[in-house]
């Protein structure tokens, strides 16, 4: 059984600064891709970055220069590095693994919840 365990959320002040982490367990992890997704409230949820299993990143417009995306494949753990943050970052933050085919495996977290005050 795989599982995505996020952590690292909590409220912050704008220009505030969290780093979130997506622990894997139950396969290897360093086969994965790896992605941070967000949604707000009333908001389609968005992909904001992605980390192939040979560490090749990818971001949205809507968050480059300010998000990094990282992974330790001893530690079998993804994080993302969230620096100036706006009051437009407040979203439930969620980490995917998956092996980048259709029908692959797909595993999701539950999410961690960001909120960035004014």
């Amino acid at each position: 059984q795989v599982q995505l365990v996020e952590s690292g959320g909590g409220l912050v002040q704008t220009g505030g600064s969290l780093r979130l982490s997506c622990a894997v367990s139950g396969s290897i992890f360093s086969i994965y891709n790896m992605n941070w997704y967000r949604q707000a409230p009333g908001k389609q949820r968005e992909l904001v970055a992605s980390i192939t299993s040979a560490g090749v990143t990818n971001y949205a417009d809507s968050v480059k220069g300010r998000f990094t995306i990282s992974r330790d494949n001893a530690k079998n753990t993804v994080f993302l590095q969230i620096n100036s943050l706006k009051p437009d970052d407040t979203a439930v933050y969620s980490c995917r693994a998956h092996l980048g085919y259709p029908g692959g495996p797909d595993y999701w977290g539950q999410g961690t919840q960001v909120t960035v005050s004014s």
